[in-house]
């Protein structure tokens, strides 16, 4: 049977997956693509659902830069090679160099185990955006919603009463299987999703992973709650005793009940407590010293 897109209002769809893909439509058959998901597999589905409700894609926007949202891009392309790409600044150009993924996660040049299709996707030649607020792409006019913190820069995406809001927020289900949500950079990824909060008119919003939801506010708190559960158990593995990253974030694991089990995940989660770790060192909770050649995070005498 061929995927369906579903819908969310007149000319606003998606492709439930993994990463849900969304289809904006533009008139004269025409539709935006946002987001492609991991892989070719996604991607053709994708391809086959816009076929199936008599449309075809005029471009694709990738909010951010992460493998698992512009991996089909490659696929998609090498159908319509005329399409354009676009993404915001900086993740355009992760997008057209993706090694600066896993190079960025890992310090140096990644080993073969860090050059996976979840953190190393084909490139493709996306475009920089100028700015957010209202655009026009693909013959579609929506607007771009500033929400980075997920990632270094992602914008989310409005189409009338329709929010999608990226990886700015998740579904409860990905909550509470990820309790680590990534980050790069946790005082802006609680900002983006409290900004999101305040939003008016907005009757459904979509997360990058998750099911539609009509309750945004709840949907914010859920998100707001899991991010400061994530920094309180940062704060208290530094509070158990000064310790370099790896040992706290063996600690944060325990105490989260994660189990990792490849370098992926672990480079993926070091940079969640990095980026909790750089919000607690802002805010004057934690201090950062060297000693014995290490890199040593401990509570400061007011946090204790």
């Amino acid at each position: 049977m061929a995927p369906e897109l579903l819908t969310l209002a007149p000319g606003v769809h998606f492709l439930p997956g993994a990463v849900n893909s969304v289809v904006l439509e533009g008139g004269h058959g025409g539709a935006l693509l946002v987001d492609t998901g991991l892989d070719d597999a996604q991607a053709r589905k994708l391809l086959r659902a816009l076929a199936g409700a008599g449309l075809r894609p005029t471009a694709i926007l990738n909010t951010h830069s992460h493998a698992d949202h512009h991996g089909g891009n490659a696929f998609i392309l090498n159908r319509f090679p005329d399409l354009e790409v676009f993404a915001p600044p900086l993740e355009a150009a992760i997008i057209r160099h993706p090694v600066l993924e896993p190079l960025s996660l890992f310090g140096a040049r990644p080993p073969r185990d860090l050059q996976t299709r979840f953190l190393l996707a084909p490139a493709s030649p996306a475009r920089p955006l100028p700015d957010t607020g209202p655009v026009r792409l693909g013959g579609v006019e929506l607007e771009l919603l500033e929400v980075s913190g997920h990632a270094a820069q992602m914008y989310a995406v409005r189409a009338g009463d329709v929010l999608y809001a990226a990886d700015a927020l998740f579904g409860p289900d990905a909550l509470a299987k990820h309790p680590l949500t990534f980050c790069a950079d946790a005082r802006q990824q609680k900002e983006a999703a409290a900004r999101l909060g305040t939003l008016e008119g907005v009757r459904v919003v979509l997360p990058g992973h998750g099911d539609p939801a009509d309750d945004l506010a709840g949907l914010v708190a859920v998100n707001l709650a899991a991010y400061d559960r994530t920094t309180r158990a940062v704060l208290d593995a530094v509070r158990a005793g000064a310790a370099p990253i790896d040992d706290l974030l063996a600690r944060v694991c325990g105490a989260l009940g994660v189990q990792m089990a490849n370098a992926g995940a672990v480079v993926l989660n070091r940079a969640v407590l990095s980026a909790h770790l750089t919000e607690l060192l802002e805010a004057g909770a934690v201090s950062l010293t060297v000693e014995d050649n290490r890199l040593l995070f401990r509570a400061s005498p007011l946090s204790a």
